[in-house]
């Protein structure tokens, strides 16, 4: 019996360098992302809308 190599054809070479380059980007984009820390965890938690005077007097004057 004879061997047959599967033939590697430019259209799975092609695929296959795709998908590896997409795998090297996502161990490059997760190595290298922003690690939080507590405090900025804390000021994210904190802004936001709050309520002050002139917001309390400008729901005060909508009222009908």
């Amino acid at each position: 019996m004879s061997e047959s190599k599967p033939r590697l054809s430019r259209r799975n070479f092609l695929i296959t360098l795709g998908a590896g380059g997409a795998a090297t980007a996502a161990a490059v984009a997760t190595k290298n992302a922003p690690k939080r820390s507590a405090a900025v965890a804390d000021k994210r938690a904190t802004a936001g809308y709050r309520e002050s005077e002139h917001i309390r007097n400008y729901y005060r004057t909508t009222k009908v």
